[in-house]
C-alpha cells in the first residue's frame, strides 16, 4: 500500500493517465488518427511545444516563470535571418550570434529578478513586450514588411538545415528530427533533476530559496542558469523554425509561453515550485499535440481546443494539489515506521 501511494504521488502519473485517456479516446473518434504517420505527425506537433516546455518546466520547479519564452523564439530567428540578409554572412555567424543574443535576454531576465527582487512575471511581461515590438519594428525596419527574407540561398544553409530542420521516412511516415533532439533534452533535464547536485539545487530554491541560501545553496546563479536554459531552448526551437520555412512572420510567438507553462502544469510541475520533473514536462507536451491534432483528425472545430487547454489547466491543477499533499502524506509517514514496520 505504502509503495502505490509513493507511485501516485509521482508528478507525472497522472499526467500518464491523462494521455493515455485522451490519446485512446482520438483513436475511437477519428479514423485518420489510427495511423503510423499521424502518431509521428502528433509526435513532431508535441516536440515543437515540449522542448521549451522542458526549460520552462525546471524554471517553474525553481519557482520562477518566463512569460518571454515564446516571442524569443522568434526573435532568434529573425536575428539569424536578418543579420545575414542584410550584411551578406554566413548564416553560421548569424546562428552564434543569435544564440548570444538569447542567452544574454535569459541572463537579464534572471539577473533582474535575483536582483531586485520584483516577480519574474512582471520582469519576464517586460521583456515579452520588449521582444514583441522589437521583432516587429527592426523586422520591418531592415525588410520593409513584418516578415523576414527567404534565406535558402545564403552560405551555411545546407547544414544548419540538417541540424535544425531536417527529416526522415521511417515507413510511411515523416519523422522530423526535432522529435529526436526533444527526446534528448528531456533525458538531459531528466539526469540532471536527479542525480546531480544542480537538480537538488533547484528543487531547493523552488521549495524555500530562504532556506536554500542559508544552507549554501547558490540561489542566484541557479536561477539566473534556468532562465538561460529557456532562452537556449527558445533559441533552437527558433532555428527549426526558421530553417524549415526559411522565413518568418515576427508577430508570430505571442501565446507560445502559455502553451509551455500548460504543459509543465498538466504533467505535474507545481505553480508554487519545488514539485515537478522533465518526464511530466515532456507527457503534457504530447498531450497538447494529441488533442490539438486530435480536434482537426475527427473534424471538429479547432476552436475548441482553447476550451480544452482551460480545462485541462483546472483539472491539472486540482490534481497535482492533491498529488502533492498524497506525497508529503506518504513522506511523513514512511518517517514515521522503523524498517521492520514499527512506529519509530
Amino acid at each position: 500500500m505504502r509503495h502505490l501511494a509513493r507511485l501516485l504521488a509521482r508528478p507525472e502519473v497522472g499526467a500518464l493517465a491523462a494521455a493515455f485517456v485522451i490519446f485512446g479516446f482520438f483513436l475511437l473518434v477519428a479514423p485518420s488518427f489510427r495511423s503510423w504517420a499521424s502518431f509521428c505527425t502528433v509526435l513532431y506537433q508535441s516536440s515543437t511545444i515540449g522542448i521549451v516546455a522542458v526549460g520552462v518546466g525546471l524554471l517553474m520547479i525553481g519557482g520562477e516563470f518566463d512569460l518571454s519564452a515564446g516571442v524569443i523564439t522568434v526573435s532568434a530567428g529573425l536575428v539569424n535571418s536578418m543579420f545575414c540578409w542584410y550584411f551578406g554572412v554566413n548564416l553560421w555567424a548569424g546562428a552564434l550570434l543569435s544564440l548570444l543574443f538569447c542567452l544574454l535576454v535569459g541572463f537579464l531576465n534572471g539577473w533582474l529578478v535575483t536582483r531586485t527582487g520584483i516577480p519574474s512575471f512582471l520582469i519576464t511581461l517586460g521583456t515579452f513586450f520588449v521582444l514583441q515590438g522589437a521583432n516587429l519594428g527592426v523586422t520591418k525596419l531592415v525588410t520593409g514588411s513584418v516578415s523576414s527574407r527567404d534565406i535558402s540561398a545564403i552560405d551555411g544553409y545546407g547544414s544548419l538545415q540538417r541540424i535544425f530542420a531536417s527529416s526522415s521516412t521511417l515507413g510511411s511516415a515523416t519523422v522530423w528530427i526535432t522529435v529526436l533532439w526533444w527526446a534528448l533534452f528531456v533525458g538531459l533535464a531528466a539526469w540532471t533533476s536527479r542525480r546531480t547536485r544542480i537538480g537538488n539545487w533547484i528543487y531547493a530554491v523552488g521549495g524555500s530559496a530562504a532556506s536554500a541560501r542559508a544552507v549554501g545553496v547558490p540561489v542566484t546563479r541557479t536561477k539566473i542558469g534556468l532562465f538561460m536554459t529557456v532562452s537556449f531552448l527558445g533559441w533552437f526551437v527558433g532555428m527549426h523554425s526558421l530553417y524549415r520555412f526559411n522565413t518568418l512572420q515576427a508577430g508570430n510567438g505571442v501565446g507560445n509561453e502559455f502553451l509551455y507553462i500548460i504543459a509543465a502544469v498538466v504533467g505535474g510541475t507545481l505553480l508554487t515550485g519545488g514539485f515537478g520533473n522533465a518526464l511530466g514536462s515532456a507527457i503534457g507536451a504530447f498531450i497538447f499535440g494529441t488533442t490539438s491534432l486530435g480536434i482537426v483528425y475527427a473534424g471538429w472545430d479547432p476552436n475548441w481546443f482553447k476550451a480544452f487547454l482551460g480545462v485541462m489547466l483546472l483539472l491539472a491543477v486540482l490534481v497535482n494539489t492533491y498529488v502533492k499533499r498524497l506525497a508529503t502524506s506518504s513522506a511523513r509517514f514512511s518517517r514515521s515506521v522503523s524498517p521492520e514496520g514499527e512506529p519509530t
